[in-house]
């Protein structure tokens, strides 16, 4: 963590925002750079003053967290974002998420959430209200499901695949030959590319790679 986290802070209701920067100024490696009341405001300042975080609402006039995410992340911008809601929809925390958001802090536990967020940030960690915890799981087994969807098949040509299909029907690399057309040396060498794009190994990986996916075949 930096010897001093120069931070920004963008929120369109004043009290709750001048609250917010007394709990986070409280720490005396924390600095404030500015407030911002809408989302051009908060942009301009992170672009103007290039602070390590943006602690953002997700709900602004103008332009909303969301937005202000997109056009610094568009740009490099090189600080990182947390956000500051009081929403806890699983869609908006799906697309924090995919903008690489790396705090996420709910306003009812803004109170005691926030330092712990902004040092974590600040460490290059991530933070995330205990109380999103569900939502973590939930994307955690989404990412696992479209790892376990792709497998590898998308890196494999339209030929390798229907030798992996004919594969599952018993074939042999003659008869897969005969089939498609082809010499039996060519299907050795499809063969063979597909055991090193999938990093298959031994004399049954790639049978068994085949019977396991033939439904996606």
């Amino acid at each position: 963590m930096p010897n001093e986290v120069k931070i920004i802070m963008a929120d369109d209701h004043p009290v709750f925002r001048q609250g917010l920067r007394m709990i986070i100024e409280s720490n005396p490696s924390f600095k404030v750079l500015r407030e911002a009341g809408d989302g051009p405001a908060a942009l301009a300042a992170a672009r103007e003053l290039k602070p390590h975080l943006a602690v953002l609402d997700l709900d602004m006039p103008k332009l909303d967290g969301l937005g202000v995410a997109r056009e610094l992340r568009g740009g490099k911008w090189p600080g990182e974002i947390i956000f500051i809601t009081m929403h806890k929809e699983e869609d908006l925390f799906r697309e924090a998420t995919a903008l690489d958001v790396k705090g996420y802090v709910l306003k009812d536990s803004a109170a005691t959430d926030i330092l712990t967020a902004i040092r974590a940030v600040a460490d290059g960690k991530r933070y995330f209200s205990p109380a999103l915890s569900d939502f973590l799981f939930n994307l955690g087994v989404a990412k696992k499901e479209l790892r376990e969807e792709k497998n590898g098949l998308e890196k494999l040509t339209p030929s390798e695949r229907r030798i992996l299909k004919l594969i599952t029907e018993n074939r042999t690399s003659k008869e897969i030959a005969a089939d498609l057309g082809l010499s039996v040396r060519t299907v050795e060498h499809h063969r063979a590319n597909v055991c090193t794009k999938l990093d298959l190994h031994g004399a049954h990986s790639l049978v068994k790679f085949a019977f396991d996916n033939r439904a996606k075949l």
